[in-house]
């Protein structure tokens, strides 16, 4: 084989991989995984990561654990949270699409109640 040939081949094939991770990427990050339909969950938060490219929390449902993605720090901050607002131990109330897995305890979250007030993160999705 050419060089040249081989140099377009090999290019070719690194374009392939790198397209297939960021289908992946964005696979997770959007909302193709869950299933359309919203259900609510009340719990206590037992972890928290917060950052990008999503916060995640674990919370604890009557002794099952699920974890539910948030906002990027931007969005969490244009809903009105602020820091220290998830933190562990906090009870909040959420609400978004869970996983089309029923197996999987993992949910992407629209809405968020902290005590009676109301957190939107995703407006565009109501």
């Amino acid at each position: 084989m050419k060089p040249v040939r081989r140099f377009f081949l090999l290019i070719g094939l690194c374009l392939l991989i790198a397209s297939q991770g960021a289908g992946m990427a964005l696979a997770h990050h959007g909302w193709s995984w869950t299933s359309g339909e919203n259900i609510e969950l009340t719990g206590v938060i037992t972890a928290v990561r917060l950052g990008n490219p999503h916060g995640e929390l674990t919370l604890d449902v009557e002794g099952t654990s699920w974890t539910v993605e948030v906002g990027q720090p931007w969005r969490n901050e244009r809903a009105g949270l602020k820091k220290g607002d998830l933190a562990e131990g906090v009870e909040i109330t959420v609400s978004g699409e869970r996983a089309t897995d029923p197996d999987r305890k993992l949910l992407k979250v629209e809405r968020l109640w902290i005590e009676d007030r109301e957190y939107t993160l995703y407006p565009d999705r109501l």
